[in-house]
């Protein structure tokens, strides 16, 4: 009989290379999100029938019981940077991750593989890091032999982190940037859905795992790199802590004042407050190096989607190969 996952958020930026990994070994694979219609493109990842699409709110019960029905495993990549309406971090982050391993252990589902963040902190001022964390003990509450991956910034060709400056340094000659010396260790979105399938597969041993890129650079150097491969030039402008706090607040308060038709997806308070501690491993925990996985380098996969922003888009390294031939 075949095994079935369920993965909650599968459509999503680090869930779709879940869901695309899992079924090319074997699984059928259940896409649980807010809006199937637009998940439709995840049925490539298989077979016909392997990969399908399902309704699923991490809010609501039934849909979350619905979801896992006749499951081996869950996968719960859903997440987010800042709250929009009802979904709040404690709603989604904190209440929504308990529903999940709850649910799952109802159901009998022994392998939960939950995805957090490194950062995740009980203590913490920031309310992304304080439910990532009341996230991470709701899931171990109910299925204590959980494991729980902790990435870095995630980069990929969806992400919206080099992506998003990229195209502000197309549009502009400065980059501001608050934390410019905040250190970061990226890792690409496929191979931390590397170390969830081993998790689902049941390679990797329960608990948590910290997973970080082959490089740790601070914001600003990031952007230094960003700008390198882009072949652009832009100051990069750091911002005070105060300042970005003052522009948070801004932002914040815009958004509350058109009840959410504006969005904040700008800088809000709370990803000031997590900028303000660095994005790293702590060594406290197993890594890729447990899961016998090689993180992949910027280097090798930032030029393979960042090169649309360039001058001269898809011909710039034609163009550069050219000049070369002229000299």
């Amino acid at each position: 009989m075949e095994r079935l996952v369920t993965i909650f958020g599968g459509s999503g930026f680090v869930g779709r290379y879940v869901a695309r990994r899992l079924a090319k070994d074997g699984w059928r694979v259940r896409v649980a999100c807010r809006r199937p219609n637009e998940a439709l493109f995840v049925r490539t990842y298989g077979k016909v029938g392997q990969v399908e699409p399902v309704f699923s709110n991490i809010r609501d019960d039934d849909s979350v019981a619905a979801a896992c029905a006749g499951a081996d495993a869950v996968v719960n990549c859903v997440g987010i940077l800042a709250e929009s309406g009802r979904n709040g971090f404690d709603a989604v982050q904190a209440h929504g991750a308990t529903r999940v391993a709850r649910v799952a252990a109802a159901h009998g589902i022994r392998r939960v593989v939950h995805v957090s963040a490194i950062g995740a902190d009980a203590d913490s001022r920031s309310d992304y890091a304080r439910t990532k964390a009341a996230g991470e003990a709701g899931v171990l509450d109910h299925a204590p032999d959980a494991t729980i991956l902790r990435p870095s910034i995630v980069f990929g060709p969806e992400d919206q982190f080099f992506n998003r400056f990229a195209a502000m340094a197309r549009r502009a000659p400065v980059i501001p940037v608050v934390g410019a010396s905040t250190r970061f260790q990226p890792v690409f979105a496929d191979d931390v859905a590397h170390a969830a399938a081993l998790a689902v597969e049941g390679k990797a041993k329960p608990g948590v795992y910290e997973l970080g890129g082959p490089d740790v650079d601070t914001f600003r150097e990031l952007m230094q790199t960003m700008l390198h491969v882009i072949r652009r030039r832009a100051l990069i402008l750091p911002v005070p802590f105060f300042v970005g706090h003052a522009m948070g607040f801004g932002f914040d308060l815009m958004q509350k004042a058109t009840f959410g038709i504006v969005h904040n997806g700008v800088l809000t308070r709370d990803q000031v407050r997590n900028l303000g501690r660095d994005n790293v491993v702590s060594g406290r925990h197993p890594g890729f190096a447990d899961l016998g996985i090689t993180p992949t380098t910027m280097e090798a996969i930032l030029p393979t989607y960042l090169w649309r922003f360039r001058p001269s888009g898809q011909y710039a390294e034609i163009k550069e190969s050219a000049r070369n031939l002229r000299t």
